[in-house]
């Protein structure tokens, strides 16, 4: 379980193709310590530490992950968002996450406006309905306000600091992003009669 507040943004040393599935391996960013076999939210994608050395750690991303999300669309000067898993005692600056990408979005407008940016992004219309206004949305692993909605689409305004320290400042029309919706609203249509 994550809160979407990114704590440091890395580029992957190595980004190998393993048979059918993708391995990456990060640098040990500094002060972002991790051991084998815990999550980190890469992006908002929950990933196991598969492997752990005094240089960095590396994750193993199988063929269904790949199907999901952006990973197998970007190249590999990508800069990631990343974010260690909550602790019980944890503040939650954002929201909860799961690190369970619904699906993959696309950028369909950027508005600067002065120090800050209006983003529209497209969603698949089938998601729509788990979207409110001010509500909670987590984009390549960060916890957003919703401020509009539309058919099939979103608006989120981006403050300075989330342009200067996620990679949502790096993004351009046409890009694509990993996109978390509010899991509270998956949990209430399950729940209700229909």
């Amino acid at each position: 379980m994550f809160s979407g507040i990114v704590e440091t943004t890395a580029k992957a040393l190595k980004f190998e193709k393993a048979g059918n599935g993708l391995r990456l391996f990060f640098k040990q960013p500094k002060g972002f310590k991790v051991s084998a076999g815990e999550s980190v939210s890469i992006d908002g994608i929950c990933s196991t530490v598969e492997k752990k050395t005094k240089e960095g750690f590396g994750f193993y991303f199988m063929p269904e992950t790949l199907k999901k999300t952006t990973l197998s669309k970007i190249s590999s000067s990508h800069l990631f968002n990343l974010e260690r898993p909550l602790k019980l005692n944890s503040l939650v600056s954002g929201h909860l996450v799961s690190g369970h990408i619904d699906t993959i979005a696309k950028v369909s407008s950027i508005k600067n406006e002065k120090e800050s940016a209006v983003l529209i992004i497209n969603i698949p219309q089938k998601f729509t309905k788990y979207i409110i206004y001010k509500g909670s949305i987590t984009v390549n692993g960060v916890s957003l306000t919703i401020v509009s909605t539309g058919n099939s689409s979103f608006t989120v305004s981006l403050i300075p600091y989330t342009l200067t320290y996620t990679n949502l400042g790096q993004l351009k029309v046409g890009d694509l992003a990993n996109v978390e919706v509010d899991q509270v609203a998956k949990y209430l249509e399950k729940l209700v009669p229909r």
